[in-house]
């Protein structure tokens, strides 16, 4: 007996349209969708069938159409498998949301354990009497039943004229079994569904991108728009050709060569606005200072050295002069 069922068993690879026409052969029932059984009822109805007798089926609601009315029915699935003793975790939060990935897998999980009861083989069981109990069980039972009824008149019927026979059989093939179409148009359109959904994924990340690399060059351009507008430089030729380029409305190639021309006309200021140009003028205006200094202390220690005699001459007639008494003669 199977109860835990790793992820990677062949019971979680069997299609949608097998397990709806297992479901629907097993308990006469009419299901086109998997996640029709998201309220836990039919769950409930499985595990009686190879159970005889353990489901309290009065309990089962079969009209459970909100979420607290469904939880209700899996409970009662989780108290059947508790008494088994079957280690069976029930996502409900998921199931009955209707979702159609989480129901088919407990569904493959069912078939699975079902199959493994007995051999999967039911005996005397009647699963529209048993249903009867239940809540909602007859309408359950009578929207099978067209279905059924339809399908032994087709059997009791005579035989068609043979001049209609093609065109009768035709017919008859294209309504035996809807579910299985209807569960195989569901099946692509999931399928192309979740494939539109990665790539509407795909397509947000890539303009999250886009949108985050152009707002960061859009800021790189306001910074330079903010430094041409600087008073000292912003009639300087350099900066009318940066705005030339920086807005210019149209992707001609020529605006690089117009931009080149604008600063090749004035040379001069372009080199004034170059910090190394800056640089080299204030050294070059730095050492000729030096070199003037440095010229204008030796010119003055010449000076002082020729005309130190003269000065000594003069300092000795002034004292001469004014009678000083410290000259002798």
């Amino acid at each position: 007996m199977a109860t835990n069922i790793g992820m990677m068993d062949s019971a979680y690879f069997v299609g949608r349209s097998e397990i709806l026409a297992w479901i629907n052969s097993t308990l006469h029932l009419n299901l086109s969708k998997v996640e029709e059984a998201c309220s836990g009822a039919v769950h409930c109805q499985l595990m009686d069938a190879v159970h005889p007798g353990m489901v309290p089926m009065h309990k089962v609601n079969f009209d459970a159409k909100n979420e607290y009315e469904m939880i209700q029915n899996y409970k009662v699935l989780q108290d059947i498998f508790n008494k088994l003793k079957i280690t069976k975790h029930i996502e409900v939060s998921k199931l009955v949301k209707g979702r159609p990935l989480d129901n088919l897998e407990l569904m493959q999980w069912m078939k699975r354990y079902c199959d493994s009861v007995n051999g999967g083989g039911l005996h005397n069981y009647n699963p529209v009497e048993r249903r009867e109990a239940s809540k909602g069980g007859k309408e359950v039972g009578k929207k099978s039943m067209p279905q059924q009824s339809s399908t032994k008149g087709s059997t009791a019927a005579p035989r068609p004229p043979s001049s209609h026979a093609r065109r009768n059989s035709n017919d008859v093939s294209s309504s035996v079994n809807p579910s299985n179409q209807s569960a195989k148009t569901s099946s692509k359109l999931s399928t192309s569904m979740a494939a539109y959904d990665e790539k509407i994924t795909e397509l947000k990340l890539s303009v999250d991108s886009l949108e985050n690399e152009r707002d960061f060059y859009f800021a790189k351009l306001r910074d330079i728009e903010i430094l041409c507008q600087t008073p000292e430089i912003e009639d300087s030729p350099i900066v009318a050709a940066i705005k030339r380029i920086l807005y210019a409305t149209d992707g001609d190639a020529s605006l690089v060569t117009e931009a080149q021309a604008m600063v090749s006309l004035h040379p001069k200021e372009a080199e004034a606005l170059s910090p190394i140009a800056e640089l080299s003028e204030e050294k070059a205006s730095s050492e000729t200072q030096k070199r003037k200094n440095i010229l204008n202390i030796d010119v003055d220690a010449a000076g002082i050295t020729i005309l130190c005699p003269r000065q000594r001459l003069s300092d000795a007639s002034d004292v001469h002069c004014s009678g000083s008494h410290l000259m002798t003669y």
